[in-house]
């Protein structure tokens, strides 16, 4: 009975993992140059420090899903594994908060500041960051959970 639960755990790790390197594959990958006006606009993902945050961070959540396999079951391999679960997931939150943010700016615009929303002229480069999103969205819920897991699994014979 105990496998089963480790076996779940394993897949989702496997999940997070696949979700975090096909974010940072689809938001490197995001690239378009289009004109307007006779004037040329190139939108690629290392314009925005946003983006290049979100493309590190899911980069790294993504080696990380590594480690957790390789460390030992029990004693302090097993409790910095908790730990460095929570940081990734925290790394993972903001990542996808900053991101998503400036996404919508590039949608919408910002009439107050006087940025004007670019999705209209670069559409490919827009759909491209939203999968990315999407991407990263799944691998952090998938992460978030297993930091649940862990957490209840870890640290429940510490709790009275």
């Amino acid at each position: 009975m105990a496998k089963t639960p480790r076996a779940c755990i394993l897949v989702l790790r496997l999940l997070a993992m696949a979700a975090a390197v096909s974010a940072a594959v689809v938001m490197a990958t995001s690239h378009q140059t289009t004109t307007f006006f006779n004037i040329a606009i190139k939108a690629e993902f290392y314009q925005s420090p946003s983006f290049t945050f979100f493309l590190a961070a899911n980069a790294v959540a993504g080696v990380y899903s590594l480690f957790p396999l390789l460390a030992p079951r029990a004693g302090l391999g097993s409790r910095w594994v908790v730990v460095l679960d929570v940081v990734v997931a925290m790394l993972l939150t903001a990542a996808v908060a900053a991101a998503g943010a400036i996404s919508e700016v590039g949608k919408k615009g910002n009439e107050h500041a006087g940025w004007l929303p670019i999705c209209g002229q670069v559409s490919k480069y827009c759909h491209h960051v939203m999968g990315a999103l999407i991407c990263g969205f799944v691998g952090l819920l998938c992460h978030t959970t297993v930091v649940l897991h862990t957490i209840s699994t870890e640290l429940d014979p510490l709790l009275p």
